[in-house]
């Protein structure tokens, strides 16, 4: 008994020094988004639902919850969003080419349509960011209409 009782104190030893130690917070700036909403101009509905929805794990600015201060729990959060930012990240708008900007439009519609996003781990939390089936309708027809824009570039009349 004494051993369990001595491995436990260790184990809330450590498990209290690591919540002085975290991973680096995706607290870029929400103007980092113009470029990407100038350029696809979504319709009111279609921007709360990508503020809702979408920013926090594919933009440069995250919405922390509280929850986000206890380790392991902010790793965990932290890779959900370096993976997010890593698949498609509209802060980075500007830096991807015709192609690659009309391929994660054509993405968004088909994640979206295919209910695979917004995750399941982030919509348990995060329940306003379940997504109806109006809203999906309204992103899925957004993003094919910003799509004509690359779509047709560099194409002969």
């Amino acid at each position: 008994m004494k051993i369990v009782k001595k491995i436990l104190i260790f184990l809330l030893i450590v498990f209290m020094i690591m919540q002085f130690f975290g991973p680096d917070r995706n607290e870029g700036d929400l103007s980092s988004l113009d470029a990407f909403i100038s350029d696809t101009n979504p319709p009111d509905d279609v921007h709360q639902t990508l503020k809702m929805a979408c920013f926090d794990c594919h933009s440069n600015k995250t919405r922390y919850p509280w929850y986000n201060r206890i380790t392991p729990v902010n790793y965990w959060i932290a890779d959900h969003v370096r993976h997010g930012k890593g698949e498609f990240n509209m802060s980075e708008w500007n830096t991807y080419s015709d192609k690659k900007k009309d391929h994660k439009l054509e993405e968004v519609v088909e994640e979206v349509k295919k209910k695979h996003m917004p995750l399941d781990s982030y919509t348990w939390i995060h329940s306003d960011a379940k997504l109806t089936e109006e809203q999906i309708s309204a992103l899925a027809g957004w993003a094919d209409r910003a799509r004509l824009k690359y779509n047709l570039k560099g194409k002969p009349n």
